[in-house]
């Protein structure tokens, strides 16, 4: 028996060369009596002995080195390899989307140098925590798919629409202020691109943007208004088509078929999804839709708008990765902002704050104007319509909005001394309470285009 030992006492057998699915045959070691005393404590007689021999090498090989040892050892060598290699590949993809939505923005520093300058004269803000932004959609013709919507003057540009958006500081409404492009207003002197200065003059407001930009828009509306512009965005039409087409398109109704050459728009009657150019077309027609004045375009601009914010905060796209990349690759790359909006990290603060206001809360109308008394194709501010909705957008308190079909019944009964009233107000509300809590046409994101 002990001639077949091979190993020293105590030293466990080298693993068996035979093949590794054959079970290792070891014999017993000097010291076995003990092993067999162990064996016959644990109720096993010493005729089990041989059948126990196989344990005992296991055993022994247990305690030495494993033939399955460095294939798991390898196997996990891969596997954490491998995980470091998708994480990696994850952040390195993350950083990269990061990087290509980041350098979409253009940053305005003209504007900013501009706005400094004339520091001095702007008006302070009065609620610090409120916003006042201004979204100025540019007509230029230069730039990649916009010479189509007319010629391109050398790269100039008017405002084809701008809006005053007025976050309130409890981030619990929005407010969405139209301001007609031909509405007469005084234009101060403002840095032209060529390096001069135009004159201060009086005129119709997108030529603010022609002469000097955003600097010049934002001056212009500060003075109008009296409301300090924290931001601005500037977008083009290639943008505007980006951004419907990245949320799939926007529904409309349309109780005439239309043909518009000018806005490159055809459309049939009825409810329809409206994508990038239709929706472009739609927005920018003028003369084929409705009656024709620059009015009722900004009331549809309003309503479409407010179609978009409904769409966005209703399928998703904010919570969906996958839907939201191409939202906000269409949102920055036709974009220019003043130094304060010009990263996705800024932009990203903005979007948060504005997630879970009710659709309801985020409200559009145009500023009180009028025919102008010396060209009724321009208009003019009502007052003082105007300086109350101003004030009450400068101080940060809520603003009224009812449909211009309310707004026009109860000024008839106004008119009309009370005799058919149909507001539910009691019989003895006279002017001075009545101007205490203004209303002012308009609509809000809850109510869409086919409502």
């Amino acid at each position: 028996m002990d001639s077949a030992v091979t190993d020293s006492a105590g030293t466990p057998p080298e693993p068996d060369p035979r093949a590794e699915d054959e079970p290792p045959t070891a014999s017993p070691a000097s010291d076995g009596d003990n092993g067999n005393e162990k064996r016959q404590e644990d109720g096993q007689s010493s005729g089990d002995v041989a059948d126990d021999v196989p344990k005992v090498g296991a055993v022994a090989v247990a305690d030495g080195p494993d033939p399955g040892t460095p294939r798991k050892r390898h196997w996990l060598r891969w596997t954490a390899l491998g995980t470091s290699v998708v994480v990696l590949a994850a952040a390195g993809a993350g950083w990269w989307f990061y990087q290509k939505l980041d350098s979409n923005i253009t940053t305005d520093t003209t504007a900013a140098a501009e706005l400094r300058t004339y520091e001095k004269e702007r008006p302070k803000p009065i609620a610090v925590d409120a916003k006042n932004i201004l979204l100025i959609g540019s007509d230029t013709r230069s730039g990649a798919g916009n010479g189509k919507y007319g010629r391109d003057d050398g790269g100039s540009q008017r405002s084809d629409t701008t809006i005053l958006l007025h976050l309130a500081a409890d981030r619990r409404s929005a407010t969405a202020m139209s301001i007609p492009r031909d509405l007469m207003v005084e234009i101060p002197s403002c840095l032209t691109d060529d390096g001069k200065r135009s004159n201060k003059q009086s005129a119709q407001f997108n030529w603010a943007f022609q002469f000097g930009g955003a600097a010049c828009s934002i001056r212009t509306v500060e003075t109008l208004t009296g409301i300090r512009v924290d931001h601005h965005m500037v977008i083009d039409f290639s943008g505007f088509k980006d951004m419907v087409n990245a949320v799939d398109g926007v529904e409309v109704c349309l109780k005439k078929p239309v043909n518009d050459v000018d806005a490159h728009l055809k459309l049939p009657a009825g409810k329809q999804t409206l994508t990038g150019e239709e929706a472009l077309g739609f927005v920018r027609a003028r003369k084929t839709i409705g009656d024709g004045s620059d009015t009722e375009r900004m009331e549809r601009q309003q309503q479409f708008l407010g179609s978009l914010v409904r769409k966005v905060q209703s399928n998703g796209v904010l919570l969906n990765p996958t839907r939201l990349y191409p939202v906000l690759d269409a949102a920055t790359k036709s974009l220019t902002t003043d130094p304060g909006l010009n990263t996705l990290r800024d932009l990203y603060d903005l979007a948060r704050g504005l997630r879970n206001v009710p659709t309801e809360k985020v409200q559009f109308l145009t500023v009180p104007r009028q025919p102008y008394v010396n060209d009724p194709n321009r208009d003019e501010l009502v007052q003082p319509d105007a300086d109350r909705l101003f004030a009450k957008l400068r101080k940060d308190e809520p603003v009224s909005i009812v449909s211009a079909e309310e707004k026009q019944a109860t000024e008839n009964t106004q008119r009309d001394g009370g005799s058919s009233k149909t507001d539910g107000k009691p019989d003895d509300m006279g002017p001075s309470e009545a101007s205490a809590t203004p209303t002012f046409p308009g609509t809000n994101a809850a109510a869409g285009l086919c409502e």
